[in-house]
């Protein structure tokens, strides 16, 4: 690890920015003091696999070796164990709020969504846990945002993820969501690949996109908390300073706690409330057309799903084996 400075950078962007963790592992998350922290599939699969972090698994497997479920229910039931007990020691760590992710294949089941988000608060309330301290996280479909605008309704808090367009982003401020996360480091990949170029700074594409999404959010006095997330290195996060939350990896974490040097307030509300921005009305029809016009959205929502699946896929597989050894 490399040696934290007075007055790091990670210091200055908490003055402007609640920084979140990216992580499923609890030693990092505890070495940055992050205000919430986040999971999804792949993070919990690959923290799964450490062997600092396999009582969790072997737990729920052993509450359920008297369950009368089998086969694929009983599968599930433990997988779904196993997300909470991730959360309930993330939430001994940090101060804020844990995101727990539904399964990704159901993002375009707007009624299995449902069913699942509540199953999984349920049991974060049999154990205890304040569920303003969970967000539940779905993918940006618009089924998922469909899913997400009931709970709210309902009380459960959502976090919607795989965010890549401004459809995607206006479809979840009108739904009322509690927050959206929108991917930058997964935009900047796309447009890279297609260009051949190099993005750094203001010029970075998934920038931008944060950027776009965060004036039109506070232009237009929308509640929706906007967390940039999957960064690629700390210009992007440096330049997104003042974006309501940033969730960040742990090796970028390390590298901004332990460089030096001024960091600014990028993103301003004020500032964004005096921008010249024009109100979009999306019912499914429009949204549908708009987001099927933005290839890179699509693409990269739809490769974030499919990636999602096969993670929860494997930690089945592990599950079914009653190991965590790599599959």
């Amino acid at each position: 690890m490399s040696e934290k400075v007075d007055n790091s950078q990670l210091d200055q962007l908490k003055q402007f920015t609640k920084v979140v963790a990216d992580t499923g592992d609890f030693e990092s998350i505890k070495a940055y003091a992050p205000q919430d922290a986040t999971t999804n599939p792949s993070l919990i699969l690959a923290a799964s696999q450490q062997p600092q972090y396999r009582y969790l698994i072997d737990q729920a497997i052993e509450e359920h070796s008297t369950s009368s479920l089998s086969g694929g229910d009983r599968t599930a039931s433990i997988i779904n164990r196993v997300l909470i007990l991730f959360g309930k020691e993330i939430l001994k760590i940090v101060p804020g709020r844990v995101s727990t992710e539904v399964d990704a294949r159901l993002s375009f089941d707007t009624q299995g969504t449902i069913e699942l988000a509540r199953k999984l608060i349920g049991l974060y309330q049999k154990d205890g846990v304040d569920t303003d301290r969970v967000l539940i996280k779905i993918a940006s479909t618009w089924e998922g945002i469909q899913a997400a605008k009931v709970l709210e309704q309902e009380g459960i808090h959502c976090n919607l993820t795989l965010l890549f367009s401004m459809p995607q982003a206006i479809a979840c401020g009108a739904a009322k969501v509690q927050l959206i996360s929108p991917f930058v480091g997964r935009i900047y990949d796309w447009y890279k690949q297609k260009t051949g170029q190099e993005y750094a700074g203001a010029d970075d594409p998934g920038v931008q996109s944060v950027q776009q999404i965060y004036q039109y959010y506070k232009h237009f006095d929308i509640k929706t908390e906007v967390m940039g997330a999957s960064f690629r290195n700390t210009g992007q996060i440096i330049e997104l300073a003042g974006c309501d939350l940033l969730t960040i990896s742990p090796k970028l974490l390390e590298e901004l706690d332990s460089t030096a040097g001024p960091l600014t307030r990028k993103l301003d509300p004020e500032a964004a409330k005096q921008a010249a921005i024009e109100p979009v009305e999306l019912d499914e029809k429009a949204f549908r057309y708009q987001f099927n016009e933005d290839a890179m959205g699509t693409e990269k929502t739809a490769e974030g799903i499919r990636k999602f699946a096969a993670d929860i896929v494997k930690l089945e597989q592990l599950i079914q084996q009653g190991s965590t050894e790599p599959v």
